[in-house]
């Protein structure tokens, strides 16, 4: 796991207080935190030889994937790093408050991976949708066209007839003054275009219910 052993890449450069050097490995972790606040690095590298390991296992546990586990560390420790205050010794160990930020973190990201593969796949769905809508919305411009032909075929009292009715929206009886035609015949002009619209659609393989 890079980085394990060194602790630097956290935050930016901080001169650490003059003083003669102390050795860090054998300090507490309370004691630790406290130097971390003082911005010494080798304070948050000595936690992080401490504790890396374990915020690593847990965030593998989590997420599985291994670099965004790496990820959840860098976080972590981030943190700390920027915020040492937060740590409270008399709440518990540095390691549980490690393992909780990390927890914490890795939840965050699952909720997020779930959210994104969750629009992905309405996306998916709609897009396929859409190309089903357009996969009839091209049949049905194939059957008006196919329609317009056979309308063009029709006498022309009938085709009058039929597409004041039909496409019109018109009784019988509106489109019979329309035209100054009895009903009667209006009907009868409507009933043989129908039949002959029938026979082309069925003709050219379209099936109709007209």
């Amino acid at each position: 796991m890079a980085g394990a052993s060194s602790g630097k890449g956290f935050g930016p450069e901080r001169k650490a207080p003059m003083g003669p050097p102390e050795d860090l490995s054998t300090v507490s972790d309370a004691v630790l935190v406290v130097s971390i606040s003082r911005y010494r690095q080798e304070a948050l590298a000595e936690a992080y030889r401490r504790h890396a390991g374990a915020v690593y296992a847990l965030a593998r546990r989590l997420l599985v994937d291994s670099a965004l586990a790496e990820e959840i560390v860098q976080e972590v420790f981030l943190r700390i790093w920027n915020n040492p205050e937060k740590f409270d010794p008399e709440r518990g160990s540095l390691r549980s408050y490690l393992l909780a930020q990390c927890h914490g973190r890795s939840v965050d990201l699952l909720r997020s991976e779930t959210s994104r593969r969750r629009r992905e796949e309405r996306d998916i769905r709609r897009t396929a949708e859409r190309g089903y809508d357009l996969e009839h919305e091209v049949v049905d411009l194939s059957v008006a066209e196919r329609l317009k032909e056979a309308m063009g075929t029709l006498p022309e009292a009938e085709r009058e007839a039929i597409a004041l009715a039909y496409f019109g929206g018109h009784t019988y009886r509106e489109v019979a003054d329309m035209l100054d035609q009895p009903e009667g015949t209006v009907k009868s002009r409507i009933r043989a275009g129908m039949k002959r619209l029938r026979t082309e659609l069925v003709g050219a393989g379209l099936g109709s219910d007209l």
